[in-house]
């Protein structure tokens, strides 16, 4: 009997059968990220699947019987699926899943429009934890709504198709960058820097701002829309790139969006594919990315009153209903670089292609801001993990002392329900294209699966 403890390589492990799962699962994966690179529309194309497996809209107060399949959609960026199950069961707790589906990217500034140059420019603020000189260079589209003065929206999405043309940040060139050489990485690119480029046409009879004008008559034509309508617009930058296979093995996938998107989809596949007498409580947040704030973010009352509405429709007590129920918080962690070892613990880090992983904590220094999950509750998810022959491992955010970050975990902990991360490893987190194993989201799946039966 070996007493050691040692990760194991998930496709070394499983059997072809699997294996061919484990690349089915992710082409399905891949359309999901192409289809959804904003909370918006990944709300948006949950709304469709789930809506394929036979969940109704829900509204706030409305009684929920057993077997119920429900979705409670939350201003067009989070969105909860409530699967109605039985009650004695319920009497055990929820079982919740919770990922978030915001990423970092640009926003345009509400008066963004300007020219210098004879060119047009989008001015931005970026959203999230970025490396700014990232997104230099990098070809762009633009996702979002505008809603005008009547209260009418318009969708936008630009860049995206073949034919649609793309946008663009400059970056200084390499001939005349010693000054910007000498500075440290986290000052020598002015965020006020990170500007589009949107035109470069000039109108022939306008003598001032014309390229500026000829923009914004594009942009009447093609949405009727003013300068003015920015104002009350939500647009957001993000990489024009598709998800793609990466090595000659095609064992990993490279795309936009894997934080957290790749926690998102297996908990939408778990929810919506399993079937289970529990019920089930899932969530896609947004505004993670900036803590979780606002009326869209996971610190949101909105949480409690749907916890409310369940224990009241089964006459429970909502106090008892959190105290029982059970959370996974399905967030990324950092998978082990080893371009980049310094900034590892070799022996507590996820690594890619060794399975879902569980950050038991998260947080910064001695743990600050972070949701330590108890031991109990890490041996009960042992348990289930085993019974359902998931391969899993445990991790840092790297080296202690070197960062920290923080998930949705803690919001959940706070209302008194056992809570811990655990999700897929991710290299170049928070990049433009960042990189995930196949093998890993397939676990993940697995994991989420087994925790809602």
């Amino acid at each position: 009997m070996d007493l050691t403890y040692e990760r194991k390589n998930v496709l070394k492990e499983i059997d072809e059968k699997e294996r061919e799962a484990v690349f089915a699962y992710a082409e399905g994966y891949k359309k999901f990220l192409d289809g959804g690179k904003t909370e918006r529309e990944a709300v948006a194309e949950t709304v469709l699947l789930a809506e394929k497996k036979g969940f109704k809209s829900y509204e706030l107060g409305q009684k929920i019987v057993p077997g119920d399949k429900l979705y409670y959609n939350n201003r067009g960026k989070s969105l909860f699926l409530i699967k109605a199950g039985k009650k004695e069961l319920l009497s055990e707790g929820l079982r919740i899943l919770v990922a978030h589906v915001d990423s970092p990217r640009l926003d345009l500034k509400q008066v963004p429009l300007y020219e210098k140059s004879d060119i047009a420019y989008l001015k931005t603020h970026y959203y999230g934890g970025i490396k700014k000189y990232q997104w230099l260079t990098v070809p762009l589209a633009l996702h979002g709504v505008i809603v005008k003065k009547d209260g009418s929206v318009i969708d936008v999405k630009v860049g995206e198709k073949e034919d649609d043309p793309i946008f663009y940040v400059t970056d200084l060139l390499p001939h005349l960058s010693q000054e910007q050489n000498e500075k440290k990485v986290a000052t020598a690119f002015n965020p006020e820097k990170l500007n589009i480029i949107v035109g470069a046409l000039p109108l022939p009879e306008e003598e001032k701002d014309a390229v500026k004008k000829s923009v914004l008559s594009i942009l009447s034509k093609l949405y009727g829309i003013c300068e003015e309508d920015f104002l009350s617009a939500e647009i957001e930058a993000v990489p024009a790139l598709k998800a793609r296979d990466v090595g000659f093995d095609r064992t990993l996938v490279a795309s936009y969006g894997h934080d957290d998107r790749v926690c998102a989809y297996p908990e939408i596949t778990a929810t919506l594919d399993t079937d289970t007498d529990r019920t089930v409580l899932t969530i896609l947040a947004d505004k993670e990315e900036i803590g979780s704030e606002g009326n869209t973010g996971m610190q949101c009352d909105l949480i409690a009153d749907l916890i409310d509405c369940i224990a009241a429709s089964y006459g429970l007590s909502s106090a008892v209903l959190r105290a029982r129920s059970k959370c996974l918080s399905a967030d990324v962690t950092a998978a082990y670089d080893p371009s980049y070892s310094d900034a590892f613990e070799e022996k507590n880090v996820a690594y890619m292609g060794k399975g879902v992983a569980m950050n038991k904590f998260t947080g910064a220094r001695g743990k600050s801001g972070s949701n330590d999950a108890s031991a109990e509750y890490v041996g009960f998810l042992r348990g289930i993990f085993a019974g359902d022959d998931v391969i899993w491992q445990t991790g840092e955010l790297g080296r202690v002392d070197l960062g920290g970050g923080g998930t949705v975990a803690k919001y959940l902990a706070n209302r008194n329900i056992d809570t811990v991360d655990l999700g897929v490893p991710v290299l170049s987190m928070h990049a433009p294209y960042e990189l995930i194993a196949k093998a890993d989201l397939y676990q993940a799946h697995k994991a989420f699966s087994a925790f809602v039966k």
